[in-house]
């Protein structure tokens, strides 16, 4: 006989028990905020900081900025080192049968000790991104340099394309990236003028993209996002099959350029798919990422170029990576807007007339609502907002290719027939004659006119980058500099020491001691301020001395 099934006990309640649970919560809730009102709220005790008539204060501030700076740069360098781990271990798990250009095994390249993990944290980012850009120019067979349509001059680096040259046997072509943002009669002129030298491809790629693995829902009534079309992806494809046909082997294709020109995009958009990382920051890139679009062709992202700090202010602000460049909004965004037309810029920003470029910011603050606590322009801000509408991939300024066409120096005839062989340049001159007319390109009064600044000269060697940019050398010195002030006071302190040790007060007693045990930094100064609060209690006025 079957065992009958229990019933479970049912979970009801009468309206009557669970209003009075209700109201029972009610006025526990309400006394425990009738408590606490009682109580007061405690807010943390202030800091009181090192009083004005503490002798040497100066020192004593300075030790602790140059210990926060300390901090910052250890907490960025980690920052670093775990985006790098991050995107080998993608690359690993992406492409595991990729041979990269080292040609090192995986478990060699990956299984790193702690002390080379250790020496390659201390390491200057800058240097990491010539190593990586080096590996990716060695195992490259063809060399995209990506270029900005709206300032193409401006984005070729004499030095990488020399030491592609002395190469002899890898090939360099152009990418006239993001076309859509200039006029197309400046971008027939751009390209009559750069093929002289190297194949041009005129490209605009696609930033609205699935991620890997990730499929996207659209609706029926909603409409293709503009930016979804990519323009030039036939051109580049059919030119890289011919030459991998010619070559007659497996090809490699790496991707260089300077900072927020579109490398990742372009690469993203000829998978089909977002594998690279891209954004509206600068330098998102940090170390070389094989992908391989086929059996014959793989692909290879690189870091961005390094600018050399002998070049002008404009190309500073213009070619920096941000991620590991301190840039001045300010002075970045007035060098902009001095080689820009300025009733095109008042025509576009929707300004007043300017004399400079400050009242050129301030109104612009006004303008989009950028103000400070008391209600004044920030102009700051302004400056930023510039800067970063310039470097991205939205505002409309175009530049003129040079009337007298002159070679660059590291070019001349035979290099340049040696860098179009393998390549079909009459369909690559029909597939860019396509991509021009599908191009929606601005009109000629809706953009900037703008004055480039000619080629930029980027580093390459890692010996160059301590030279070239002592910033680090700098504050090293600055260190030492106060780290010797400090020693030639107390030097005279001691000198003094002697005739007045009994004019000394307890005040200057404690600093003598703070010097003496001057290696632990903040054991000093919680020392000195508990000297000054046991010794002189009476004769400081901390409600008046405060920092």
């Amino acid at each position: 006989m079957k065992r009958p099934k229990l019933k479970k006990a049912s979970k009801r309640m009468t309206c009557h028990k669970r209003y009075k649970i209700q109201k029972k919560v009610r006025e526990h809730h309400r006394k425990l905020r009738k408590e606490a009102k009682k109580r007061g709220r405690k807010k943390p005790r202030k800091d009181p900081g090192v009083p004005n008539s503490a002798p040497f204060k100066e020192a004593l501030l300075r030790e602790a900025e140059l210990r926060k700076q300390r901090l910052e740069e250890l907490k960025q360098q980690q920052k670093l080192d775990r985006q790098k781990e991050q995107d080998k271990k993608r690359k690993l798990g992406t492409n595991p049968g990729v041979e990269l250009s080292n040609e090192e095994p995986v478990k060699e390249e990956f299984g790193q000790s702690k002390a080379k993990k250790a020496k390659s944290s201390k390491q200057n980012p800058k240097k990491l991104y010539c190593q990586e850009l080096k590996k990716v120019i060695e195992a490259s067979d063809v060399v995209l340099e990506v270029l900005d349509a709206r300032d193409p001059l401006g984005c070729r680096c004499p030095q990488v394309e020399a030491a592609i040259v002395e190469g002899g046997q890898k090939k360099l072509v152009l990418v006239l990236n993001k076309s859509d943002l200039v006029p197309k009669d400046n971008l027939e002129n751009w390209l009559i003028y750069l093929k002289k030298e190297l194949p041009t491809v005129v490209f605009k790629a696609s930033t609205k993209l699935k991620d890997k693995g990730k499929r996207i829902k659209v609706g029926k009534k909603a409409a293709p996002f503009k930016s979804e079309v990519c323009v030039g992806k036939e051109g580049l494809w059919k030119l890289l099959r011919g030459f991998q046909e010619t070559y007659g082997k497996a090809i490699h294709v790496g991707v260089i350029g300077f900072p927020n020109v579109g490398k990742s995009s372009i690469i993203n958009s000829l998978k089909q798919e977002r594998i690279c990382h891209v954004g509206i920051s600068m330098g998102l890139t940090r170390c070389m990422q094989a992908i391989p679009l086929d059996k014959q062709i793989t692909i290879i992202d690189s870091p961005s170029f390094i600018v050399s700090p002998l070049n002008s202010a404009l190309a500073l602000a213009l070619r920096s990576p941000a991620s590991i460049e301190v840039v001045k909004p300010v002075e970045a965004a007035s060098a902009i807007l001095s080689h820009a037309d300025s009733r095109q810029v008042v025509l576009k920003f929707t300004v007043p007339d300017f004399k400079n470029s400050l009242e050129f910011f301030t109104s612009f603050a006004q303008r989009r609502g950028l103000h400070q606590k008391g209600g004044s322009p920030n102009v700051e801000a302004a400056a930023k907002l510039l800067w970063s509408e310039w470097t991205g991939a939205t505002l409309g300024y175009y530049c003129h290719p040079p009337t007298p066409w002159t070679p660059s120096p590291h070019f001349n005839e035979n290099i340049v027939t040696n860098m179009k062989w393998g390549f079909n340049l009459e369909e690559l001159e029909k597939n860019n004659a396509r991509s021009i007319q599908a191009i929606k390109g601005p009109q000629l009064a809706s953009s900037i006119l703008f004055q480039s600044s000619g080629l930029t000269n980027g580093i390459i060697e890692e010996k160059d980058i301590s030279e070239g940019l002592p910033k680090q050398k700098e504050r090293k010195q600055e260190e030492e500099e106060d780290f010797e002030d400090v020693d030639t006071d107390q030097e005279s302190v001691d000198e003094e020491g002697d005739e007045k040790s009994s004019d000394m007060s307890p005040a200057e007693e404690a600093c003598e001691a703070l010097f003496e045990c001057q290696a632990d930094e903040q054991s000093a100064q919680s020392f000195v301020l508990d000297k000054i609060t046991e010794e002189e209690d009476d004769a400081y006025d901390f409600s008046t001395d405060y920092v």
